[in-house]
């Protein structure tokens, strides 16, 4: 017996030491190039972003970020990735499971008739046998080419995904309710310029009216002013519907059935803070979707490590002992104790070509998920360059379009007064009118893209999961 350990001893020790002759390559991060990302006119040198601002610091709207909370609670994408995250953690316990040896307990009883007519039938008397029999094995592999611990880092790669994953989850539901958001104000803010603008078209009829009894104008104009009030309220009609639409959205991303959604107002919102961009490396911290696309590339490249160890020897200790007996009465007795121990080493040779194929599949996803991880920054920054264009548009936009209204709305109060002595015809009218309702709505569209442009600008540079 002594004898025997100390074989088993010997064995485990040398499989230990031999666990330092890794073929595992140790993960490196890949050197991608982060410089001129974005497309800027002054080149990005300040490493603090806007990213780096917890996302009730940039939209302070108190309802709004009521709205968020509860988003971030009960939005079902949320909850599902909660799901997938906790399915990643358990596969990760398992990968890291892989170091402990597997132990198995089971008890059996096997019952054997012989054939009267068979060879040992013909010569036992008693051709019926019973067999009791418990027994435990237990059975261990040695680490010995890192095959193990590749796969244990696998699966923590494949957790820490699922976890940047869940994090992209959690910044675009912010950038969707604060968008529907703004989109709910500036629709409210279109409606009650529409509104104001069909109690103009009511006074304007009247007037056309009595220019038209004073015989001045013709019926043609009457109508034509009509049309134009007509034109109003369907577009009134049109921009109530869009707002019914935008809040059952907004519930959906709230995680509760449709209905009325409380806001506020433009006027009622803080300056944005100071746009400051970081570096382009800060994307590789701040955005999710790239953090998440490098958790994949190094999943994969553990899983490379994994497929090429299946080329080596495996060396696998097993035990198996229990109690057997073909009398109940004797089962549990100290003569019924068996015992058998197998090691070894199992090197294959021919297995129709499977583990070159496993191999050379997993290179293949390997270069894959690098290719996605540079796919990732190159989209990471091409969307923070979209957005910043988007907004220094905006801001430009809505100074000359403040410009245009104000223009507009003086052009048609000079219109209406220069109608009355006949100085211009009801047409130059109509269209003055329409060009400055047209205005107004378009200057709060502008003032939605602006705020919307922030948003998104929040969100490219991997803002909100902080």
């Amino acid at each position: 017996m002594k004898n025997n350990v100390y074989k088993i001893v010997t064995v485990v020790v040398s499989a230990t030491v031999m666990q330092s002759c890794f073929v595992a390559k140790e993960y490196k991060r890949p050197d991608v190039k982060t410089e001129n990302l974005y497309r800027t006119e002054v080149a990005a040198k300040d490493s603090v972003s806007l990213a780096n601002i917890s996302w009730n610091n940039i939209f302070t709207d108190p309802i709004l970020q009521g709205y968020i909370k509860k988003g971030l609670d009960s939005n079902l994408d949320i909850r599902i990735a909660m799901q997938n995250i906790a399915a990643a953690e358990a596969s990760m316990k398992q990968g890291k499971s892989g170091y402990f040896p597997t132990l198995s307990a089971g008890t059996d009883w096997t019952h054997q008739q012989l054939s009267k007519n068979s060879q040992f039938g013909a010569l036992l008397r008693d051709r019926s046998t019973d067999q009791y029999q418990l027994t435990g094995t237990l059975s261990w592999e040695a680490d010995i080419w890192g095959k193990i611990r590749s796969n244990a880092r696998a699966t923590n790669a494949i957790y820490l995904q699922t976890t940047a994953a869940t994090q992209a989850v959690r910044t675009q539901l912010i950038a969707d309710i604060c968008s529907t958001y703004f989109q709910l104000i500036s629709i409210d803010e279109q409606i009650r310029v529409a509104e104001e603008t069909l109690i103009n078209r009511d006074e304007s009829i009247v007037a056309i009216q009595a220019l038209k009894d004073a015989g001045n104008v013709t019926e043609v104009g009457v109508k034509q002013t009509e049309s134009q009030k007509y034109a109003t309220q369907i577009i009134i009609a049109d921009l109530k519907v869009a707002g019914i639409l935008f809040e059952n959205k907004m519930s959906i991303l709230l995680g509760q059935p449709s209905g009325k959604i409380e806001r506020s107002s433009f006027g009622a919102q803080k300056e944005v803070p100071e746009i400051t961009l970081g570096v382009p490396a800060t994307l590789l911290r701040n955005r999710p979707d790239v953090i998440a696309a490098e958790y994949n590339f190094m999943s994969y490249f553990e899983q490379t490590n994994v497929a090429k160890s299946n080329f080596y020897p495996t060396f696998k200790i097993t035990a198996t002992g229990g109690l057997q007996s073909i009398d109940l009465k004797e089962w549990f007795s100290a003569n019924s104790i068996f015992a058998n121990i197998v090691t070894g080493l199992t090197q294959p040779i021919f297995n129709k070509r499977e583990i070159r194929t496993k191999y050379e599949i997993a290179k293949a996803n390997q270069e894959k998920a690098y290719l996605q991880f540079e796919q990732s920054l190159l989209t990471a920054g091409r969307e923070v360059s979209d957005a910043l264009a988007q907004y220094n548009n905006e801001i430009y936009k809505i100074s000359v379009r403040e410009k245009q209204v104000e223009a507009l709305k003086v052009a048609t109060d000079y219109s209406d007064e220069l109608l009355k002595y006949g100085l211009v015809n009801y047409l130059e009218v109509l269209t003055a009118k329409d060009d400055a309702l047209n205005a107004q709505l378009t200057l709060i569209e502008n003032k939605y893209a602006k705020y919307n442009a922030v948003i998104q600008l929040y969100k490219a540079l991997g803002g909100g999961w902080q």
